[in-house]
């Protein structure tokens, strides 16, 4: 009793002496991306404004590719959106695609459906709005940030602060250089190099860029002068000083510390508000008197186990053995990017992979059930009595992958490798992995509704997918394929796209799955080759069939067949209606000819079917599986044909791969029966 006494005294004496620093000074840690959000909503995810929205998105990095400012609207008033990145003038071309096409990802899933957001990468920073800012100087909202190490002289770094940056601000606002952009390093201490640089959007003017960096000045002289560093995150400028060489081009001090540009990951801390602090020690207050005692007994595993918001993680990194740690080093795999199960615990949790916990049968391997709260209790070793603690378990599946088979190690390797660098909506998340000895296990966040074509192809559960739901999926399956072809940090090549690689979540969200078989692409490479060719025939295309190509383009022909499929209730593999409709494919082609593609809907969604939306999913569909790959649509046209209604005009499309060569004795395309009236697509949107 006088020890648990002791521990309240305790704990309120820490608290006190919180509250009394939070008063003076509030700080956070945080990693970017850094975010605004407007929190004005256009209220429905398929409103012109958002699907203007998502186009633009979507295009934007294939102009980081060539330029490192960028400024464009599209749409019309009041539906207009106007949109803007700009990167840090010393980063390479390629960096800069890299971090717009993540920011463009972050700033939809940060501000989902806001009218106007803002964020900041390392490298970049992106933004939009429904209202004209360009040319618009505005630095409401700057975020000043400083490094977290401090300095022992803070009023010589006051002095040179005001005086470098001062000079340095009227060269980048009127000096020669177009970019807008400066830098310098000069000596700070014997040991030190004062390294700074400033950067303006190239829209405003000269004085609206001098008054921007000015306002940032005095953002870190007024928080950030007891710091190695500081910077400012503005939606109009960036200003950016710290001891060491952070920028390309900048020479160390020989006697400088060799912090280099590694420091880039250091966390910073970011000035917060005075409100939002004592919140979070109100918080913090309730939860220390809710599980007090539990806290001071679990200290040690929730060091180990417990992200920076207090809630448990599921996995954790425990240390295994040589052989494991050499094999994953190897494979290019390493534990800040991995996350790493126990396996005693999955067994314990599964019942030693049960019956009652199997789920199904994967492609190398069983695949079964887990629940992230018996895990938690059996990796901490707690009594179930204390389980009211932990945060509510979510169901998780683990696929066992079969050691006798040598192609599932490989496929393991590359998932692992892949999976979980991505991070999109429409994309599975991969969890956690393990590997022990010959065990190897793949941890997905749990899919309820099971795979596509467990629903479509099952007579009674078919009923469940409307036409409303379906065109969703095929929404959802083009937008997680154009992320990985084009907004991804790499450029994924999937190369097994089929109705039983999307899985449904509870919404019937589409989420692209199964990432064993993908290839990474080079940003210049147009297609590559391989002498195994792996995949399922009925989604393959014909070039990687026969020849072993892969590119976008067999992607796109894959989900041109799970297109029609979906909107038809029927699959192409073992499709046979007549000696001229051999497979699904020459049988929309035939219908489509003699306009009579509306004898393909399926039945349950007679009442429910708009006649004009499925005529135009039969054309995309078509025109996603011709057999020339040259003439299939790039993923990002397909996304603006789906969202277009008939706004805008098809391509004809030619005969799809199954269909040509097959017959001697065919009619003449009768392309105009399959067009839309409106404006035309091209492809021009590059990587």
């Amino acid at each position: 009793m006088g020890h648990n006494f002791l521990v309240v005294k305790k704990g309120f004496q820490i608290l006190l002496l919180y509250f009394s620093i939070a008063n003076l000074l509030d700080l956070a840690y945080a990693d970017p991306p850094y975010k605004l959000c407007s929190n004005k909503s256009n209220n429905a995810d398929n409103s012109p404004f958002q699907n203007k929205l998502e186009i633009l998105m979507a295009s934007l990095s294939s102009n980081a590719s060539v330029s490192k400012n960028f400024i464009t609207s599209t749409g019309i008033d009041p539906d207009r959106v106007y949109a803007q990145y700009m990167c840090l003038n010393y980063v390479t071309n390629e960096s800069c695609r890299t971090c717009v096409a993540a920011a463009s990802q972050d700033i939809r899933q940060l501000c989902p459906g806001d009218k106007e957001a803002v964020v900041w990468g390392e490298l970049c920073q992106l933004r939009y709005s429904n209202q004209r800012f360009l040319s618009r100087l505005d630095v409401s909202g700057n975020i000043p940030q400083q490094n977290p190490k401090n300095i022992s002289n803070p009023e010589h770094l006051s002095l040179v602060v005001n005086k470098t940056l001062s000079s340095l601000i009227k060269k980048a606002a009127f000096g020669p250089s177009a970019n807008m952009y400066a830098t310098r390093d000069e000596p700070f201490t014997n040991s030190d190099n004062f390294f700074s640089l400033v950067q303006c959007s190239t829209d405003l003017s000269p004085n609206d860029c001098y008054t921007c960096l000015e306002v940032a000045i005095r953002n870190v002289t007024t928080c950030c002068l007891f710091s190695r560093g500081a910077r400012v995150l503005s939606r109009s400028c960036y200003l950016r000083y710290e001891l060491y060489a952070f920028y390309d081009g900048a020479t160390e001090s020989s006697q400088s510390p060799a912090t280099g540009k590694g420091n880039e990951s250091e966390k910073w801390i970011i000035t917060i508000s005075t409100v939002a602090s004592t919140l979070l020690v109100v918080a913090i207050l309730g939860s220390f008197f809710c599980h007090l005692a539990m806290k001071f007994r679990m200290r040690k595993c929730k060091k180990e186990n417990t992200s920076q918001d207090g809630k448990f993680r599921v996995f954790d990194h425990p240390n295994h053995n040589d052989f494991q740690h050499q094999d994953f080093q190897r494979d290019g795999l390493n534990d800040r990017e991995s996350a790493i199960m126990d396996l005693a615990s999955i067994n314990a949790a599964t019942d030693n992979f049960s019956e009652t916990n199997f789920l199904g049968q994967g492609g190398f391997g069983p695949v079964y059930k887990v629940n992230e709260l018996q895990y938690l209790m059996f990796k901490l070793k707690l009594p179930y009595g204390f389980k009211g603690i932990l945060s509510d378990g979510k169901e998780l599946a683990v696929k066992r992958l079969s050691a006798s088979s040598e192609q599932g190690k490989n496929e393991f390797t590359n998932e692992v490798q892949l999976i979980m660098k991505l991070q999109h909506k429409n994309l599975v998340k991969l969890l956690g992995f393990c590997v022990d000895g010959e065990e190897k296990l793949l941890v997905y966040e749990f899919m309820p509704n099971n795979s596509l074509d467990m629903v479509l192809f099952d007579r009674k559960k078919r009923a469940q997918l409307s036409w409303r739901s379906r065109i969703h999926i095929i929404n959802g399956i083009a937008k997680g394929t154009l992320y990985l072809h084009e907004d991804s940090r790499l450029r994924i090549i999937h190369r097994d796209l089929k109705a039983s690689n999307i899985l449904l979540d509870n919404n019937m969200n589409p989420k692209i799955s199964d990432f064993g078989m993908a290839r990474i692409m080079e940003a210049n490479e147009g297609e590559g080759n391989t002498v195994r060719i792996a995949g399922t025939y009925g989604y393959m295309a014909p070039e990687y069939a026969m020849e072993g190509l892969y590119s976008t383009k067999s992607d796109v022909f894959s989900f041109g067949v799970i297109l029609l499929e979906i909107i038809t209730g029927r699959k192409n593999s073992g499709f046979h209606k007549s000696k001229r409709a051999p497979s699904l494919l020459a049988y929309a082609w035939e219908l489509c000819n003699n306009g009579k593609e509306l004898e393909m809907i399926d039945p349950v969604l007679a009442d429910s079917c708009c006649s004009d939306e499925f005529s135009r999913c039969v054309h995309i569909g078509l025109l996603c599986v011709q057999e020339d790959a040259s003439e299939r649509p790039a993923m990002s046209s397909v996304v603006l044909m789906l969202k277009s209604d008939n706004s805008i005009d098809l391509p004809h499309p030619q005969r799809p791969a199954i269909f040509a060569g097959r017959f001697t004795d065919h009619h003449e395309a009768k392309a105009n029966d399959c067009s839309v009236s409106g404006l035309t697509v091209s492809d021009t949107l590059p990587r």
